[in-house]
């Protein structure tokens, strides 16, 4: 090679790695300039999918470019999980998901959809939320305590209870009680907790596992009843709804997390502002107020925190679910 082809092929290259190296910061300073997707791993109506649509209107009036919730339900979420986890790492394609995200891939065998790793696979962006857990039962069941779930497992006329999906934490927190109580019911997992809350309202099934949001007008007109929180203190949004630790269960705390989060790889530059504008979203008072009727505790924070809670729920349940050999129904 002369000298001259030499400096020229050195020439093109330190200009192809500056502009590589130019290239994301470029890319985020436009971000967005085209619609933005967030896949939403459940059907629509549960808390997940109703959040997803409050975000995704804010950001679309702050941006000017629409932002659409797509639902990709399936195999406990773990289907429009992975399908983020493989998408581009461009902002374009977003994931709004609960804590099942960290304990889906423990609990469905390998090869049935969970195909990910929650700790390397996406972003962190920005933590949406808190909720506390509750165990309710519908007016056909005649179950009105906690006291009567177990008598009745006992005497065999209680036999299921629904949840939104294997490898939620409701179903973790089943597995729990059932531990504390000394008691077996039979989960049915259902794609969601939407269809699940119709059939404990018409009484195919007499208990659920559920966050309060999409039970409140139920649990208002008398069609469900509340019986126990899975927190440590009773919920501010309950606070007639007794703990399972006040009742005698000995930890039996499992709480929900709502998050946002993007492709493993998004660029610094639109991670910083999703976050930023994910918080800023959060502390409008038309948020927090629609968040109160959820039950859910706007909290935000930063993406590392985040992190920091994803691989501590990746940690503990991992060992519950080895300890209890949980697996999908």
């Amino acid at each position: 090679m002369t000298d001259l082809a030499r400096r020229t092929t050195l020439a093109a290259f330190a200009a192809a790695v500056s502009l590589a190296a130019l290239s994301a910061p470029a890319a985020a300073a436009g971000y967005p300039d085209k619609p933005v997707k967030i896949i939403v791993a459940y059907p629509a109506g549960g808390d997940t999918d109703v959040l997803a649509r409050w975000i995704g209107e804010k950001l679309s009036a702050r941006w000017g470019h629409p932002v659409v919730v797509e639902n990709r339900s399936g195999a406990a979420g773990s289907i429009g999980s992975a399908y983020v986890a493989r998408s581009a790492a461009d902002g374009y394609t977003l994931l709004l998901a609960p804590n099942t995200l960290a304990i889906v891939p423990h609990v469905l065998k390998p090869g049935t959809g969970a195909d990910y790793n929650v700790q390397a696979d996406f972003t962190p962006i920005a933590e949406i939320g808190t909720q506390s857990l509750f165990l309710a039962s519908s007016q056909q069941s005649g179950v009105k305590s906690v006291k009567d779930v177990v008598a009745g497992v006992k005497a065999g006329t209680l036999q299921s209870y629904a949840s939104p999906g294997a490898g939620s934490p409701m179903h973790i927190l089943a597995e729990l009680f059932d531990k504390a109580a000394g008691t077996r019911i039979n989960q049915i997992p259902y794609r969601g907790s939407a269809p699940a809350i119709v059939d404990l309202v018409g009484g195919q099934v007499p208990l659920m596992y559920t966050t309060l949001g999409p039970i409140t007008s139920y649990v208002a007109n008398g069609k469900l009843h509340l019986l126990a929180v899975a927190d440590p203190q009773r919920s501010p949004f309950a606070p007639d709804v007794p703990t399972f630790a006040e009742l005698g269960y000995k930890n039996v705390e499992v709480g929900a997390w709502q998050a946002l989060l993007g492709p493993r790889g998004l660029p610094a530059e639109v991670v910083q502002k999703l976050n930023a504008a994910v918080n800023e979203i959060i502390k409008m008072p038309d948020i927090v107020s629609r968040a109160a009727v959820m039950g859910l505790t706007p909290t935000g924070g930063t993406p590392d925190a985040l992190a920091r809670r994803i691989a501590a729920d990746d940690t503990r349940y991992a060992r519950i679910i080895k300890e209890f050999g949980i697996q999908a129904n």
